[in-house]
């Protein structure tokens, strides 16, 4: 039976969403003078924990510093793959491209690791913070705005209870409730294409090598991966993904050959295999009254750059670094008015909307059937691979588009009283 709802919990703030965007939130938030709860509808350490699974990430250097900030780097790095090179190739045309660190003066172009192992370093690291609640299980129901806080309704095992929050963060993904009650509308583009995601072992070593394979049927990255395996996300159209996901591994294995060619040999076995519908969701507004909307509540991107979960995990840094600030100006401020919430989405702005117009494009460049868009694009990829000024362009992609990045992605510590360097790749 359930309990009526007792006397509000009271906290300054309330996370909705306990993945790996809002979690690193939660960890950015430990050292500042509030008493923040992280709300999770799926205790991190089980199993069904969707964004804590066996399915991997690409990283940015900026995320790696982020996460060195955070205290977290070397332990996710142990056990990440560096990407030293980019390969892009337009199959059955001339252009193709190569990003190489070296030339850019960096030790890796990104990383790659499990987001299981990601999330394990997170939790491990919050479950030490001494001013945070976990309510988990736990979801929220119904959202209750006031001028000075907002009431949450969380569902737990057998009661009710009443969060009062100063600031409401929706970390609760795509189809946040949050957002949808704080009356911030989604637009939702559905790009009719599914990823198919599997784990390969290729004939040749893989060497931190990345690839973007882009063919008729859709684009094929190939990450490197521990032990010489990689990660094949291939977009597909959902009749013929639905075709290839029940296809046996020997007949899997010769369609993703013939797909992608023999730049790493033959592939030879395949693991699990996932698949999902790649779609462009992207919220209207960055806050609402006493709400700020960060990772995938505010915004879903194809996979093709591989910088969805980075670009989710700025907007957690961004929103950290502003509510350090107002509390480094004012002992008692209130971290959910109307000037912290704008200061936060006018910071966001440029570099949301310019890193979902960059990948809208690629997508749809890519994705276009007519012959003269595909002559461009070889002759483009021709020109880029010719320039090192493109090069050094793209390679930066993943800092962001923002301007003036956040501290941590900077690789400073958060707070103005503290500019030492962290240690960051």
């Amino acid at each position: 039976m359930t309990e009526a709802p007792s006397e509000p919990v009271r906290c300054d703030v309330a996370i909705v969403g306990g993945g790996l965007v809002g979690a690193s939130l939660a960890l950015a938030l430990a050292h500042l003078p509030l008493e923040v709860m992280v709300i999770e509808a799926v205790p991190p350490l089980d199993p069904k924990q969707p964004s804590f699974d066996a399915k991997t990430t690409a990283l940015s250097n900026g995320t790696a510093r982020i996460f060195a900030g955070l205290g977290l780097w070397d332990e996710i790095a142990r056990e990440a793959t560096p990407i030293r090179q980019i390969h892009v190739s337009d199959r059955g045309h001339f252009g193709s491209a190569l990003i190489d660190a070296k030339e850019q003066g960096l030790s890796a172009l990104g990383y790659v690791a499990e987001n299981r192992r990601i999330g394990a370093a997170l939790w491990r690291r919050l479950s030490g913070v001494a001013r945070l609640q976990v309510r988990s299980p736990a979801t929220v129901s119904a959202v209750e705005a006031h001028p000075d806080y907002v009431v949450l309704t969380v569902q737990e095992s057998t009661c009710v209870t009443r969060v009062c929050a100063r600031l409401v963060v929706a970390a609760d993904g795509a189809q946040s409730l949050v957002r949808q009650a704080s009356g911030v509308a989604a637009t939702r583009v559905d790009y009719q294409q599914t990823a198919v995601i599997a784990r390969v072992m290729p004939e040749r070593w893989q060497d931190a090598i990345a690839y973007e394979r882009f063919t008729p049927d859709g684009p094929i990255a190939i990450l490197p991966a521990p032990e010489g395996r990689v990660v094949v996300v291939w977009t597909l159209a959902p009749l013929v993904a639905e075709r290839v996901m029940a296809l046996p591994d020997a007949t899997f294995l010769s369609e993703l050959q013939d797909a992608f060619g023999w730049r790493l040999g033959r592939f030879v076995s395949v693991a699990e295999r996932h698949s999902y519908p790649l779609a462009l969701t992207q919220a209207s507004a960055s806050s609402a009254p006493r709400v700020a909307i960060i990772g995938n509540a505010a915004q879903g991107l194809h996979p093709i750059a591989g910088q969805g979960f980075n670009l989710g995990l700025r907007d957690a840094a961004t929103l950290a670094e502003v509510l350090a600030d107002a509390c480094g100006v004012e002992a008692t401020v209130d971290v959910g008015s109307e000037e912290v919430l704008q200061r936060f989405t006018a910071w966001r702005e440029r570099d949301r909307r310019l890193l979902i117009g960059f990948t809208d494009g690629l997508v749809r460049v890519f994705a276009s059937p007519f012959a003269p868009i595909r002559a461009l694009r070889s002759l483009g990829l021709v020109l880029f691979d010719l320039s090192p000024t493109a090069k050094s362009a793209l390679s930066k992609l993943s800092a962001g588009f923002a301007g003036r990045l956040p501290r941590l992605a900077r690789g400073l510590a958060l707070t103005r009283d503290a500019h030492a360097k962290v240690s960051a790749p």
